[in-house]
């Protein structure tokens, strides 16, 4: 584990890495506590992350494609995929654990359809899950950070271990994507299947939370901009190629709708 030294006042982070029996299903366990400096105007970009986040602390402010306002606010939560970026705002005493799942370990974790978490923050009481509630009454009594994210990833794991397991057909399709970064073509994998493309939508919307095609384009996305932090001056013309967007125009509205920004804007902050 991982902690970063921080300057007097500013965040401290922990950081898990996937233990390898959860890889595929968790990407990440943390640990986050505000001494007095807040967030503003924080910018998380669309991603294949499905996070679960158990807050002692006092509540963030989030906003699924704006700017949150003074009533948005969210103490411990779940949420699903989204198709476009997450603005987040705190008052500087926030203290969490973070897990962050896959879609497929998602899906198994909170065994429900994943349309039920997809587009939205869910505060942890409106999940009535009485594990996830004593894990966070457990949560905060501990009284080490180490001792915090031993508890979780023990609870994460075997709850992982004995959750039902995604329809290999779906599980195949979304990984066909991953091995394609997004490119394969949606009518291919439903044929590949011998599926209907309206039921292979309907039922990777029902177990992933988008359909796969807005799965697709967050996959290219997070490709463009993995390609873009290795470099310290970006091509966007070649990345936009290199990705399989269609030119530079569709790379840049395609930022635009999933960061919240041009892409020289997007770098300029990252």
């Amino acid at each position: 584990m991982a902690a970063k030294t921080p300057v007097e006042g500013e965040p401290r982070f922990w950081h898990r890495p996937t233990p390898p029996d959860l890889a595929g299903l968790v990407t990440g366990l943390y640990g986050y506590a505000e001494r007095g400096t807040p967030l503003a105007g924080a910018v998380e970009t669309a991603s294949l992350t499905v996070p679960l986040i158990i807050n002692f602390g006092t509540p963030f402010r989030i906003g699924l494609g704006r700017q949150p306002s003074a009533h948005d606010r969210y103490t411990s939560f779940a949420a699903g995929l989204f198709l476009g970026p997450v603005m987040m705002d705190s008052d500087g005493d926030a203290h969490c654990i973070q897990v962050n799942f896959t879609p497929l370990g998602g899906r198994r974790f909170f065994g429900m359809p994943m349309t039920e978490l997809a587009d939205r923050m869910v505060p942890l009481a409106d999940l009535c899950d009485p594990e996830i509630d004593r894990l966070s009454s457990q949560i905060e009594e501990r009284n080490s950070w180490e001792s915090r994210l031993d508890l979780v990833e023990d609870f994460v794991r075997a709850r992982l271990m004995r959750g039902a397991l995604a329809d290999p057909a779906l599980g195949w399709a979304y990984r066909r994507l991953l091995d394609t970064h997004g490119t394969v073509r949606i009518g291919a994998l439903s044929g590949r299947l011998e599926w209907s493309r309206r039921r292979l939508v309907e039922r990777f919307r029902r177990d992933f939370g988008l359909p796969p095609k807005a799965v697709a384009r967050i996959i290219r996305f997070n490709a463009a901009t993995e390609m873009a932090r290795g470099s310290p001056r970006p091509d966007w013309a070649d990345i936009a190629a290199a990705c399989g967007y269609a030119d530079q125009a569709h790379l840049t509205r395609e930022f635009a709708e999933l960061a919240g920004q041009p892409p020289a804007a997007w770098r300029a902050a990252a």
